[in-house]
């Protein structure tokens, strides 16, 4: 079994490289996202970024700086199959995830004006907001000294790949395909 762990920037084209891994690859999908939904829902909370945000924080505080990924692939492993864990956010997520066995972390990123163009076109509920509390957002999770906060920086740091999302959809399939073979799942 592999698990590719994904990171990358707000708008980068994390779901790009999910869908593409999917439908091309058959990979089972385990959304760190649906699962923090999930949980506010269940809390009777407000779905946006911030409670997102404030969520995961507070499960990591409270558990690990790992315990969102791991709780995904305890359900991941029960699959048998070749998973993505989509959002990694924190160094110590990673570590635990390089733990269990074969684990690749892929990173994408693009510049901040064309992710804030594309995050408008997809109108997730954490979407609706302005280019400045975009940026505000990004900065506030790009870099901590708490382990239990996100550091995207740190993340794209520790990938073992990097693809970079300026172009077309077909350029980063292509960057893809070169990284799966070497991956070779």
């Amino acid at each position: 079994m592999i698990i590719i762990g994904i990171t990358g920037t707000i708008g980068a084209g994390k779901g790009t490289i999910v869908e593409y891994l999917q439908n091309k690859l058959r990979f089972e999908h385990f959304s760190v996202r649906a699962y923090l939904i999930k949980e506010l829902k269940k809390r009777g909370l407000e779905i946006n970024r911030d409670t997102m945000t404030s969520l995961a924080n507070e499960l990591r505080s409270e558990n690990s700086p790992s315990y969102i990924t791991d709780q995904l692939f305890l359900e991941a492993e029960k699959s048998h199959k070749n998973c993505i864990i989509e959002s990694v956010r924190t160094p110590g997520e990673i570590t635990s995830l390089r733990e269990k066995g074969a684990f690749y972390l892929l990173a994408v990123d693009a510049p901040s004006r064309l992710r804030y163009d594309r995050i408008t076109l997809r109108k997730s509920e954490t979407d609706h907001i302005s280019y400045d509390t975009f940026l505000a957002n990004e900065e506030r999770e790009m870099s901590t000294t708490d382990p239990n906060k996100q550091n995207l920086k740190k993340c794209i740091e520790l990938a073992d790949f990097v693809l970079n999302n300026q172009g077309t959809v077909e350029d980063l399939h292509l960057q893809l395909e070169n990284i799966l073979k070497q991956i070779n799942p």
